[in-house]
C-alpha cells in the first residue's frame, strides 16, 4: 500500500456574483503531493523516479485572485497563467500516482471533496462511485498525540513533533511535504491509529446495498443513500434504528431522536450487555441537492446518559417556548388585521 499525501491550493471569487460559483466555488490552482510507501519512506512508482508532484493550474473560472487567498498562498495570476488546464494537470497527477494500490491522505477533510468537485465540473470520470476511504492526517495526529477531538493547524503539529521547518508553508507541495512528515511519524510510532479511516462522501452511496457500515474501535459509522427530504430519511428503518455495534442487537430507545441545537440529532439507547449507547445523526446535502445521513453510535457512561437526558429536557423547554412565541405572534397579527 502506497500513501499519496495530497494538498491543494484553490482560488475563489471576491464576493461578486458568478453563475459558475455554485458549481465550482473553489477553483484548484495548484496540486502538490508526496508518495510514501507502507513504511513511511518516500516512494517512486514503477517507471517514475520522482516521489513528489507539483503543478500549477491555469485558471478558467476566476481570473482575479481572491484578496485573502492571494496573501495566504503567495501566488499571483501572472504565475498561474503559465500553468496548464485542470484536466491535463489532473490526468498527469493520476498517472504519477501509479498503478500500485494507494490511499489518499490529506490534512483535514476538504481536499478530496474539492478535487472531485473540480473533476465533475470538467466532466472527468469520478474517483469512486460512492464514499471514498482516505486518511485525514489532521484527525490521526489528534488521535495519536492529543485528545482525539481537537483539530490543530498543520504548523502546530510540525512544532509539536519538533519536525524541521525547512521550506515555507502555504503552498501545495510544501504542505504535502509537512503532512507526509507527520504521517511518517504516525506510521512508525502509532501505526494502530491508521484504522481510523475517513470517508469523503462527494458521491453518496447509490442505493441501499451500497450504504456504508463501518465499525471502529470505539464507535460505528453508517452512511446512507440519498433521500429527497429529512422526513423521508427519518422514516427509513435503518436510519432511525438503534443497534449495539458490539452484539448487533436492535435496541429500544430510552430517548427518541431529538435535536439539541438544530444542527444534528441525538438519541439514547440501552443494551443489557454493554450499557448505554448514544446515536448521533448529521444531515448532509449531496451535490445533487438531495440529502444523506451520517450516523455514529458509541458507548457512553451512565453519567453521560444522565447529561443527555438533561439536554433533552432543556431542548423540550426551548421548543415549547418557541411554539408559544410563534402562536402569540400569529394571534397578534390576526388581531391587527
Amino acid at each position: 500500500m502506497n500513501y499519496i499525501v495530497l494538498d491543494l491550493e484553490w482560488n475563489q471569487g471576491n464576493g461578486t456574483s458568478n453563475r459558475e460559483a455554485a458549481a465550482i466555488p473553489f477553483e484548484i490552482v495548484e496540486i502538490g503531493a508526496v508518495r510514501l510507501d507502507s513504511a513511511g519512506e518516500r516512494s517512486s512508482s514503477a517507471g517514475r523516479d520522482c516521489a513528489e508532484f507539483s503543478r500549477l493550474v491555469k485558471p478558467a473560472v476566476y481570473h482575479e485572485m481572491n484578496q485573502i487567498t492571494g496573501r495566504l498562498i503567495h501566488l499571483r495570476m501572472k504565475e498561474l497563467k503559465k500553468g496548464s488546464p485542470f484536466p491535463a494537470v489532473a490526468e498527469d497527477f493520476f498517472r504519477w500516482c501509479g498503478e500500485e494500490e494507494y490511499r489518499f491522505c490529506s490534512w483535514g477533510n476538504s481536499d478530496l471533496t474539492e478535487l472531485q468537485r473540480n473533476m465533475e465540473y470538467y466532466h472527468m470520470p469520478p474517483l469512486a462511485d460512492g464514499p471514498l476511504a482516505y486518511l485525514d492526517v489532521q484527525k490521526l495526529f489528534s488521535i495519536a498525540f492529543e485528545d482525539g477531538k481537537s483539530r490543530k493547524a498543520l504548523e502546530y503539529a510540525v512544532d509539536f513533533l519538533q519536525l524541521e521547518k525547512d521550506i515555507p508553508f502555504h503552498r501545495a507541495l510544501s504542505d504535502a511535504h509537512y503532512t507526509a512528515k507527520i504521517l511518517t511519524r504516525i506510521l512508525r510510532e502509532k501505526p494502530q491509529v491508521l484504522q481510523n479511516l475517513s470517508y469523503d462522501v462527494f458521491h453518496p452511496p447509490k442505493d441501499r446495498k451500497a450504504e456504508l457500515k463501518v465499525q471502529f474501535e470505539t464507535y460505528a459509522k453508517y452512511i446512507s443513500r440519498e433521500f429527497d427530504s429529512k422526513e423521508e430519511a427519518f422514516a427509513d428503518r435503518e436510519v432511525a434504528s438503534s443497534k449495539c455495534y458490539l452484539c448487533r442487537r436492535n435496541l429500544r430507545k430510552k430517548i427518541r431522536w431529538f435535536s439539541p441545537n438544530g444542527r444534528h440529532y441525538v438519541c439514547l439507547a440501552y443494551c443489557e450487555k454493554h450499557g448505554y449507547l448514544k446515536g448521533k445523526i448529521r444531515i448532509r446535502k449531496s451535490p445533487a441537492g438531495r440529502i444523506y445521513i451520517v450516523k455514529t453510535t458509541r458507548l457512553i457512561s451512565p453519567e453521560d446518559a444522565e447529561a443527555l437526558r438533561a439536554r433533552r429536557k432543556h431542548a423540550g423547554v426551548l421548543h415549547r417556548d418557541r411554539d408559544i412565541r410563534k402562536k402569540s405572534e400569529v394571534q397578534k397579527k390576526g388581531t391587527m388585521i
